[in-house]
């Protein structure tokens, strides 16, 4: 399915990704890599896989480390710098009203890691934008373990992606706000939200550990190895970035570009950044 005429899509990559510090310390949570592809690329591939490419029908907003942001996407969207410190993802669209301009918007938030099996990336939230009447509001969503727990709706998880009308942008100011309390919830009391049901796996990365298991769920059943990356130790159920190198021993981990792990080194269940940075991913941990 191709987006419709009247559409256009924002990826939300201002955050810092607090609670992957150290990690992100030294790169903004947008960029940090699952399976050797960093998030924010693999939310413009999916939009791209609906038809929504270029800087007149994409947009992508940055703040923390804005400048790797700006760098790393370039002219394949257009950029909106927040200045200080990141608005929301509410005041993220309230600066961006002018470029929405009356459209539709699906946002999606770079940190997310979505991955269905039964359909590509774009074809894989298709069923988002099926007969919209731009008009409501549309959640992708997943069922949450407990259907009445807060920050659930109609008894689903949000998994990333939302589709708003353009009433429910054009009030937003550019001041820091939420889209749960500002469109989500609003729209809900109106009966103007339907959750759409999202079939494949989701994480939303803001965990050592969430980041490490959607990591390994990008590797399959086996090990995803950069080409240029050398390994001479042993790898097993792990992801090894562009330029590492491993000389030890790694088992459910994730080694970043240009990370090294030392000869007599026995990695689990950890991230292993440059400069011998390593963040525990405790399985399960939050």
């Amino acid at each position: 399915m191709t987006a419709p005429d009247g559409l256009c899509a924002v990826v939300l990559a201002a955050g810092e990704g607090t609670r992957l510090r150290p990690l992100t310390t030294r790169v903004p949570k947008a960029l940090c890599p699952v399976g050797n592809v960093p998030l924010l690329d693999r939310a413009l591939h999916r939009l791209a896989g609906l038809g929504l490419t270029g800087p007149q029908r994409v947009a992508v907003n940055a703040c923390y480390l804005a400048d790797q942001v700006v760098t790393h996407v370039g002219d394949r969207a257009h950029l909106s710098v927040e200045p200080g410190d990141p608005l929301g993802t509410a005041g993220g669209l309230g600066n961006l009203r002018d470029w929405i301009a009356g459209r539709g918007v699906l946002v999606g938030n770079a940190d997310a890691y979505l991955a269905d099996p039964g359909a590509a990336p774009g074809p894989d939230v298709a069923a988002l934008l099926a007969g919209w009447d731009f008009r409501s509001v549309r959640l992708l969503g997943r069922p949450a373990p407990d259907p009445r727990a807060p920050g659930t709706f109609d008894g689903h998880v949000f998994t990333g992606f939302s589709l708003l009308p353009w009433h429910r942008v054009r009030e937003l100011p550019a001041s820091f706000g939420d889209l749960v309390r500002t469109v989500w919830r609003p729209a809900e009391a109106a009966g103007e939200l339907t959750v759409v049901p999202y079939p494949g796996t989701f994480f939303d990365t803001g965990t050592p550990a969430d980041y490490l298991a959607a990591n390994l769920h990008a590797a399959g059943d086996g090990t995803l190895i950069a080409p240029d990356a050398t390994v001479t130790g042993h790898a097993r159920h792990a992801v090894v970035g562009a330029g590492a190198v491993v000389r030890g021993d790694v088992e459910r981990v994730v080694v970043w570009p240009g990370a090294t792990v030392g000869r007599h080194e026995r990695l689990r269940d950890v991230i292993r950044a440059a400069d011998g940075l390593t963040v525990a991913a405790v399985p399960g941990g939050r």
